[in-house]
């Protein structure tokens, strides 16, 4: 997939630019290109399955919500800080204060049940939890690549919170198509990790 083609901005490549730029920093293993570009894909399929979603906000919020990624807390912030500098003058004020309130929402991917952008982004970006064998072991590896300053047992640790943190939600996916298509093995995959994780801490 070409991301300039999903690029809703024409008059905005610089911007585009940057945010690609941001992603294709080597430093990433998952947050990376080719997880904006999963993002995005979702999101399409989510659109051709029926969802209903503000296709402008939302396609932006994904461009920008990994934006700022290193590993701290306040990532998520940082991103959608970025939004509200970066989108003035493009878009109408109410666009801009959107895309950072669904950048934002993804640091717990825990919409409202009615807040039809939230749970079309927290879908797309969690989509990934649904992956097949091999994607997922790659997304696992990856996660694992990124926070390589962490020995193994607090690895493990933090790891194993994040899994559960999803599996304790009443349900990962919000929207009737992901929930429909993604969520059973979305469960499958987190509960396999988590055995692993729970042999290693032994």
């Amino acid at each position: 997939m070409e991301l300039p083609q999903h690029w809703p901005l024409p008059d905005a490549t610089d911007l585009r630019d940057a945010l690609r730029a941001a992603y294709d920093d080597p430093g990433r293993r998952y947050h990376g290109t080719r997880h904006l570009e999963e993002v995005l894909e979702r999101l399409g399929e989510l659109r051709e399955a029926g969802t209903a979603f503000d296709q402008l906000p939302v396609t932006l919020a994904a461009w920008f919500h990994d934006s700022v990624y290193d590993g701290e807390r306040d990532a998520e912030e940082r991103s959608a800080v970025w939004a509200e500098d970066g989108l003035p003058g493009l878009v109408d004020a109410a666009v801009v204060a959107e895309v950072a309130r669904l950048v934002r929402m993804t640091e717990t991917h825990r919409p409202d049940k009615r807040d039809a952008n939230g749970c079309a982004l927290s879908d797309a970006d969690l989509a990934i939890l649904a992956a097949g064998p091999e994607r997922y072991a790659e997304y696992r590896d990856a996660v694992r690549e990124e926070y390589r300053h962490l020995d193994d047992e607090e690895f493990r640790k933090g790891r194993a919170l994040v899994l559960r943190h999803l599996l304790d939600k009443e349900t990962i996916f919000h929207t009737a198509y992901a929930h429909e298509a993604w969520e059973a093995v979305a469960r499958a995959n987190l509960e396999a990790e988590l055995l692993v994780l729970a042999e290693g801490l032994q």
